[in-house]
């Protein structure tokens, strides 16, 4: 360990919020002196970083926002060293993120400064990039800009999904890293890298608009887009008028004309696209669950030469 021990403020939620908290108390060389996060939600559970800091004994504050001085002023009592804001969606002011002696350090998961926004796990993927990973980063004002502190970089598999990249790769990694951010500000004088704003993209969130599925373009982007978007907010296409969400797809081999069905059996069912076929493996017809595709085929009747989507 180099340095002194730090008072921290963990800002967060869900479940990436609950295990960079848990990772910094396990660890046992910084205090934790509060934790934040959203807001109760009626109807919701309990948030899992809130039920976690709960049980560990630890000061939970939950505004709405940082607009009063009341709110800046119980932060301030804390004396907190720096504050972890690990995965925050609440805009946090400057006078609240420079209340720390040492500021506050922000996660993204994506290298910033590409892919700013709300969805940056599914738009690399969407978009058919290689490489991916995290950034911790300095916040200002602006959406996900400010200065890095450290970067991790991650190979896209041609075949990885949301899962993949996110839960089996940048996830685990990341919670790691909580331990080098708070290395890297215990030690003094922490790396200051510039963004880069002539290569900086923002993309918006992604949500169902963008998930649509369209078969006449060519295969690679067809099973980028379902795979970027598995498991959500979910590729979809219609069958008769009625709306299938596609999940689990792989591609084959194959010419033909794009959106026929081309093969229907016990692996899947197979569209064409322009280049290639996509063997859907996995789907959620509209007001089901989610099933394998040669089940949903044999239950809406489905024939090879029929059409999808349109």
């Amino acid at each position: 360990m180099t340095g002194k021990p730090m008072r921290i403020i963990v800002m967060g939620q869900q479940a990436f919020g609950k295990d960079a908290l848990a990772k910094i108390l396990d660890t046992g060389v910084d205090e934790v002196v509060a934790v934040y996060c959203e807001p109760d939600s009626d109807g919701k559970p309990v948030d899992p970083i809130k039920e976690y800091a709960q049980e560990q004994g630890l000061p939970v504050k939950q505004p709405a926002h940082f607009k009063d001085q009341k709110t800046l002023d119980e932060l301030a009592a804390f004396n907190a060293d720096l504050m972890v804001m690990a995965y925050v969606n609440v805009f946090v002011p400057e006078a609240a993120r420079d209340t720390p002696t040492h500021g506050s350090i922000c996660f993204h998961p994506s290298l910033l400064p590409l892919y700013r926004g709300p969805s940056a796990v599914n738009w690399p993927i969407i978009m058919g990039d290689t490489k991916s990973g995290f950034s911790w980063f300095y916040p200002t004002d602006g959406l996900d800009e400010g200065d890095v502190l450290l970067q991790w970089v991650c190979d896209i598999a041609p075949d990885d999904t949301v899962i993949d990249l996110y839960f089996k790769k940048i996830y685990p990694a990341a919670i790691d890293s909580v331990l080098e951010v708070c290395d890297l500000f215990r030690a003094g004088n922490p790396p200051h890298s510039e963004q880069d704003e002539s290569a900086a993209t923002y993309e918006r969130r992604c949500v169902k608009k963008h998930a649509k599925v369209d078969w006449n373009k060519p295969v690679k982007q067809v099973y980028d887009l379902i795979r970027g978007t598995n498991p959500a907010p979910g590729a979809w296409t219609t069958h008769d008028g009625a709306e299938l969400s596609v999940y689990d797809s792989a591609r084959v081999p194959g010419d033909g004309i794009s959106s026929r069905i081309m093969d229907i059996s016990d692996a899947g069912v197979t569209v064409q696209c322009i280049g290639g076929r996509i063997q859907i493996k996995r789907v959620k017809p509209a007001g089901g669950g989610k099933q394998p595709a040669a089940d949903w085929a044999k239950s809406a009747g489905l024939n090879v030469g029929d059409t999808l989507g349109g």
